[in-house]
């Protein structure tokens, strides 16, 4: 996905709908221990977030005391930042997370919930890799968020994978296995009229994410296979991992 394609996939329709998403991800036991792991790992130092968006991580990171800056290509998200307590005193850089850069270094640059995957050429993974080593003080830690891609569930012969089936509403991953893309597809009713549409992303095993950790000079530290730091296992539908920068 380009980056300005990126924008309009966050736009003001999705940012004004955004934060009342039924998602796990809003869960407030969620948030409290993704903030957790975050606030230990930035020890005392500064955080750079990015794809900062609507602040669902940022703000209570701060309030926690951990001086927070965030990335994000879409200034209709980081509007919806902006009008949140707190909000407007949460630095804001709008620019590509990939190859934007802030003024400063960081003891902990992040990025959550599988946004690594919608860089959607690897070439730009690679890019968003360099880019958080660049701003990292040596020792200073990385953390993504992300899925262990669901190859396994893909029926024989099959590319998708459906995640979500209702009376009005039914949603599935596409995989294609010789280039990694995927999209996730959305089909709803509205009235008699289907509506359909697609989000493209870029999946990444977790050893091609250690390889442009490698490349951008930071070594794997930890990873788990979720927030609570439960260790990782060929089970694991997720990751949490955390690369530190070489001195």
């Amino acid at each position: 996905m380009a980056a300005d394609d990126r924008d309009g996939y966050f736009g003001e329709q999705v940012a004004a709908e955004y934060d009342q998403s039924a998602g796990g991800m809003f869960d407030p036991a969620v948030v409290e221990q993704t903030v957790d792991v975050l606030a230990d790992l930035a020890g005392g130092g500064r955080a750079l977030e990015l794809a900062i968006g609507t602040g669902r991580i940022a703000l209570p990171l701060a309030r926690r005391g951990v001086p927070v800056h965030g990335i994000d290509m879409s200034e209709a998200m980081v509007a919806r930042l902006r009008a949140k307590p707190g909000g407007d005193a949460i630095g804001v850089t709008i620019g590509d997370f990939a190859t934007a850069r802030v003024e400063g270094t960081f003891s902990l640059a992040y990025l959550v919930f599988n946004t690594i995957m919608n860089l959607t050429t690897q070439d730009a993974q690679v890019d968003c890799f360099a880019n958080a080593a660049a701003h990292l003080v040596p020792g200073g830690r990385f953390v993504i968020e992300t899925m262990v891609p669901d190859l396994r569930l893909l029926p024989p012969g099959q590319t998708a994978v459906p995640f979500k089936i209702g009376p009005a509403e039914c949603a599935f991953d596409v995989y294609d296995v010789a280039t990694q893309a995927m999209s996730s597809n959305y089909v709803s009713m509205s009235g008699d009229r289907p509506e359909f549409s697609s989000i493209p992303f870029r999946y990444a095993w977790p050893a091609e994410l250690d390889l442009m950790a490698r490349l951008a000079g930071m070594r794997l530290a930890e990873r788990w296979a979720d927030w609570s730091r439960e260790p990782f296992t060929s089970e694991s539908r997720k990751h949490v991992s955390v690369w530190v920068k070489l001195a």
